[in-house]
């Protein structure tokens, strides 16, 4: 168990918590281990009727820890990363998110997974993945396409510029914006306690319906994945997190394609 993640079970709803707002709750692999195990048993736990993520400090996630990716990468099908993206993918137990604060990266696709995503005003949400001389992962450049067509997924993911909670709205990222932090958690308790109260074993199967055959998704993630894995040791990456460190835009101009 990682200290900076909390999972709480009660009434039949288990909440999983960020608590590493002293780095942006960056996740690292012992969190996304924690993670995956925590849907992983939601899954298999049939008194299990509901589940909530969300991070403390006024922050969802930073993304990924850099550091410890780059100082102990794990790529492999049961790293703790791929773990985890396969038991969002695979959950048939409702997954409700509460953003309030930034959303970066892997804290912005995760979100195309889950069914109900309540954001804040003030969230920030980005998938700066070509910035840093990455690809995109979670699928999101299979499934960003089809929730908000092409053209807009495209100019998300190759500007990653930053979008706010209004914008995720519109994109049909979000399906609740809200004003504050509290009123997030307050509506995502609401929320888990109504899907609590429904019929399980339909609801299970209803999700299961829409989903469908995940195949194709879970192709894409291993695809991403594995170029993930190349670029994460890429001059160009390189380039992109030494620039991040040393306050300064990094320069590509050197590099081809």
């Amino acid at each position: 168990m990682s200290q900076d993640i909390q999972v709480i079970k009660k009434d039949g709803i288990v909440t999983i918590e960020l608590t590493r707002p002293e780095k942006r709750n960056a996740l690292t692999s012992a969190m996304y281990r924690v993670m995956a195990e925590a849907f992983q048993d939601a899954e298999a736990d049939l008194s299990v009727r509901a589940i909530i993520v969300k991070g403390q400090g006024g922050v969802f996630t930073g993304g990924n820890d850099l550091a410890d990716f780059l100082g102990s990468p794990q790529f492999g099908m049961d790293a703790p990363v791929n773990l985890f993206l396969k038991a969002i993918m695979t959950i048939t137990v409702p997954v409700i998110a509460a953003v309030d604060g930034h959303a970066v990266g892997v804290g912005t696709t995760m979100l195309l997974h889950f069914d109900k995503v309540i954001v804040t005003q003030g969230a920030i949400l980005s998938m700066p993945f070509v910035d840093l001389g990455l690809v995109p992962e979670a699928a999101s450049s299979l499934l960003l396409p089809r929730k908000m067509g092409y053209t807009r997924a495209a100019e998300l993911l190759l500007s990653g510029r930053a979008f706010t909670g209004d914008e995720a709205m519109e994109y049909h990222i979000a399906t609740d914006i809200v004003d504050t932090a509290e009123q997030a958690y307050e509506l995502a308790d609401e929320a888990a306690a109504m899907f609590a109260a429904k019929p399980p074993k339909v609801m299970r199967q209803t999700k299961q319906l829409m989903k469908g055959d995940t195949t194709e998704v879970w192709e894409r993630m291993q695809a991403e994945g594995a170029l993930f894995a190349e670029a994460l040791a890429s001059p160009e990456c390189h380039e992109a997190i030494q620039a991040f460190t040393e306050g300064r835009a990094p320069d590509f101009s050197r590099f081809t394609a």
